[in-house]
């Protein structure tokens, strides 16, 4: 999956460039708020890779320069804010998508009583998103998630679809238990509307907004 980008009919919207791995509750949320924001999605399993995720990250911002850009990513590679920095842009406030969807003490907790985390995107693509990652040998494959987790924790958001056949698969796979928890979208919805105000301003974002509902009511 590479990058997918869903632009306005003239591109002068503000873009949101930055992980798919939660991109249906992103597009839901910008819908849903009529926030003026364009999207562009980089690939998920960028994040096992830090080069190829710089690279993509850069290109994307190069390829969108004189566009008003915020990166939906959180501390997922070593030199994201020196990236941004230089690019001068900022990213969503969050240690990584699980944070800015659990929010900061739910996730902590849940990390803290040995939880690894599993959502739709990388359980329909294990094996290209994580599993190649530590190679073909099943018992060091276990081996390596059993020593730093206790079971694998399935986040299911109102946008899921149905992967509880896969996620049983990798449990099993990696030797874990696995646990479910539905999660809501409020957090991540406080985490956007930041990035997006802090971009855009308020007064800005409300004449957006009241534009767009200005239109939508003479269609």
């Amino acid at each position: 999956m590479g990058g997918h980008s869903e632009m306005g009919r003239e591109g002068r919207n503000c873009l949101l460039l930055g992980c798919g791995i939660l991109q249906k509750e992103v597009r839901f949320l910008i819908e849903k708020n009529s926030w003026p924001l364009d999207t562009e999605f980089l690939d998920s399993s960028l994040h096992v890779n830090f080069e190829k995720l710089a690279h993509a990250l850069q290109t994307g911002i190069l390829r969108n320069r004189g566009r008003d850009i915020v990166v939906f990513y959180g501390c997922c590679h070593p030199r994201m804010d020196k990236i941004l920095e230089t690019a001068h842009t900022f990213r969503t406030e969050g240690q990584n998508c699980v944070e800015m969807l659990l929010g900061r003490d739910k996730f902590m907790q849940e990390l803290s009583d040995g939880a690894f985390f599993l959502m739709e995107d990388w359980a329909l693509r294990w094996d290209e998103a994580i599993g190649k990652t530590f190679g073909d040998n099943p018992e060091v494959v276990r081996e390596i998630f059993q020593l730093s987790s206790k079971f694998l924790l399935c986040l299911r958001t109102p946008c899921s679809g149905n992967f509880e056949r896969e996620a049983e698969a990798i449990g099993l796979k990696i030797g874990l238990p696995v646990r479910w928890q539905d999660v809501g979208l409020d957090h991540l919805e406080e985490v956007l509307r930041a990035a997006v105000v802090r971009k855009l301003g308020t007064t800005e974002l409300g004449q957006e907004n009241n534009m767009r509902g200005i239109k939508a009511a003479k269609s």
